[in-house]
């Protein structure tokens, strides 16, 4: 795993042709996407990316009036389920949350599934936050941010998928480095591998050190897929994708998954039979069925612009 996709502050001055000092004033001022591990500030490069452009362009009222239907970002199983269930014509387009949430604020999607961490410092393992920090950096998504509702979807166990019965009795991240098994990524722009790049920063953990194999998994569904077929050792995701497919899971932390709409959009006939879904008995039982999700907030307004 490339270890440019986690910048240091004096790559990231580099990067953004400024002053190593310029860095550390806008950290102070919670103006970019940072992470604080072990005592250290750590910039992930897709989301410094996403800074870069969300506060060179913003979404004017006529982009936003004709927004196609489309649920971009992340893919989630339960999503996915409650969506066809909906019927209420949004395509599928999950590409990973960062490129979700571009496509979002560029007004190409009527709304995203976001799951981007934010780590804090001290002693306490995990992210400490989740999808709110992307839209209180620089101001992120111009004005039209301030019409922005966060909605929560659920809460999701991410870990380790591995063959079922664990056969190389893998249990932590420096099992994995350890032990030599080939892990599928994910690609730059999902969720899951800013999540896991903080997890190893966190673990103390070489990224170098991993073995990783050819292929990037672009869904849950394929990460899971590549284990159970026996193209790698291992996947990050979550633990409905490894129940799926009878795969054993390890799991690494607890996340928020959130879904970004326009404030409009919101009130609108097909999100409105979205969250009609997500207030069903079915709902609850697929979530149920699919494993390792949390539902009873679902529907809770995160931030409200």
């Amino acid at each position: 795993m490339s270890r440019q996709h986690l910048m240091t502050t004096a790559e990231v001055a580099d990067y953004l042709r400024i002053k190593e000092r310029k860095v550390y004033d806008l950290v102070a001022s919670d103006r970019i996407p940072c992470t604080r591990v072990t005592g250290k500030l750590l910039f992930p490069k897709p989301l410094v990316d996403l800074w870069i452009a969300s506060g060179t362009s913003g979404i004017d009222d006529g982009r936003r009036a004709v927004r196609p239907m489309i649920a971009a970002g992340s893919h989630d199983p339960l999503l996915d389920w409650a969506l066809r269930r909906a019927d209420a014509g949004i395509a599928m387009l999950f590409d990973g949350s960062l490129n979700g949430l571009r496509r979002f604020l560029d007004g190409d999607a009527l709304f995203c599934g976001l799951h981007v961490p934010r780590f804090g410092g001290g002693d306490v393992e995990g992210p400490q936050e989740s999808n709110t920090h992307l839209f209180s950096v620089g101001g992120q998504g111009g004005a039209a941010a301030s019409q922005i509702v966060l909605i929560e979807w659920a809460r999701r166990q991410q870990g380790l998928i591995l063959p079922a019965g664990n056969p190389m009795q893998i249990g932590s991240l420096q099992d994995l480095a350890r032990k030599g098994a080939v892990l599928r990524a994910r690609q730059p722009e999902a969720g899951s591998r800013v999540l896991l790049e903080g997890l190893l920063a966190q673990a103390e953990v070489s990224a170098g050190s991993l073995k990783l194999d050819d292929m990037v998994a672009q869904s849950e569904t394929e990460a899971a897929t590549a284990v159970a077929d026996g193209e790698a050792d291992a996947a990050f995701g979550i633990a409905a994708a490894a129940k799926r497919f009878n795969l054993a899971f390890v799991p690494l932390a607890a996340e928020r998954y959130d879904l970004a709409v326009d404030r409009r959009d919101y009130f609108e006939p097909p999100f409105q039979a979205l969250l009609a879904v997500a207030r069903g008995e079915a709902f609850r039982a697929q979530a149920e069925k699919l494993g390792g999700y949390d539902v009873s907030s679902c529907g809770r307004v995160v931030l409200n612009g």
